[in-house]
């Protein structure tokens, strides 16, 4: 028994020897190993606790939300153009504005600032102001002055080189109504048209009744044909001096067009006065007329006559 707890002290004092050997030959070679070896030294363990910090020095998650987000090298590269932007480019020439954001629900994604649209014979009609519109919107507009409103002012006259533009992008309700519902223009889906101004300098206004019907005529049927929404004089009192035209969507595709071809009123007719010697004649026919033609008056009824000789007989009782 005695040889056996001897034997076990021995083994004992032999490992913690070694274990101290071992602590004081991992503390020098830590001195001298690789940064490699001291990352991997001093790295957590998996099972290691993360630090938590206190709540009053830690972040709202609010604040980490409107950081933004780093930027790698794939953000420098600017976004290419749209393919609607593609299509536009081979018929106008426009400035690509991005996203734009406005309060509430204003807004509208793909935005461009049309300057200028080519013509087929490669003429150009200028859009001023420049008008924001959604891309689509503009590619719109620019394919109905180059295939309807240029051939059919063309068929008249000289082509137009202006567009008037009343309004385009703007925030706001429908018809400027506080409290209203969104314009398209509040989401760069409407633009308002006053006329155009023609190559010789005249201007053609689209609610003037003084302007040729047949030409207001063909270019309504074409804005209506195009665009999901044509407003104009007797609408709704707000579309007199202008025409609206927006790419609004509704239902089954539901087109709304109201815009009337308003006329001059017809001139007044003059009451019609006979010549002077009509005049004379007349009255020298008039004055030739004897007194035996004369119509004499109605003979008084007999029952009167007998009633009118009672009375005079009663008063000289």
């Amino acid at each position: 028994m005695k040889a056996t707890a001897a034997t076990v002290v021995l083994l004992l004092a032999a490992a913690t020897a070694m274990a101290n050997a071992l602590a004081q030959t991992g503390a020098h070679g830590a001195a001298v190993s690789s940064p490699r070896a001291r990352s991997a030294h001093t790295a957590p363990q998996p099972g290691a606790l993360p630090l938590v910090l206190p709540e009053q020095f830690a972040s709202p998650q609010e604040a980490y939300a409107s950081f933004p987000e780093p930027s790698g090298a794939a953000d420098a590269v600017p976004p290419g153009p749209s393919a609607c932007q593609l299509r536009l480019a081979k018929i106008a020439v426009f400035q690509a504005l991005g996203t734009l954001v406005g309060p509430g629900d204003c807004g509208a994604p793909d935005a461009v600032q049309l300057q200028t649209v080519v013509l087929p014979d490669q003429t150009k009609v200028a859009v001023t102001p420049p008008a924001t519109l959604r891309c689509p919107m503009a590619e719109q507009v620019a394919d109905w002055l180059r295939d309807d409103v240029a051939p059919a002012l063309g068929e008249s006259g000289p082509p137009p080189r202006v567009l008037d533009n009343f309004d385009s992008y703007e925030c706001r309700g429908r018809n400027r109504v506080r409290a209203a519902a969104l314009s398209e223009h509040g989401r760069a889906d409407a633009i308002d048209v006053r006329g155009f101004r023609l190559a010789d300098g005249r201007e053609i206004n689209l609610t003037d009744i003084s302007a040729a019907r047949d030409l207001r005529a063909k270019i309504r049927a074409s804005a209506c044909a195009r665009f999901s929404t044509v407003l104009g004089p007797g609408s709704d009192g707000y579309h007199e001096e202008h025409i609206h035209l927006d790419l609004a969507e509704r239902h089954n595709g539901y087109k709304l067009c109201q815009w009337e071809l308003r006329e001059p009123p017809p001139p007044a007719q003059a009451e019609s006065v006979p010549p002077a010697d009509e005049a004379s004649e007349q009255a020298e026919q008039a004055a030739a007329i004897t007194a035996s033609e004369v119509p004499l008056p109605r003979p008084r009824p007999l029952a009167a006559n007998l009633l009118g000789s009672r009375g005079k007989k009663s008063e000289t009782k």
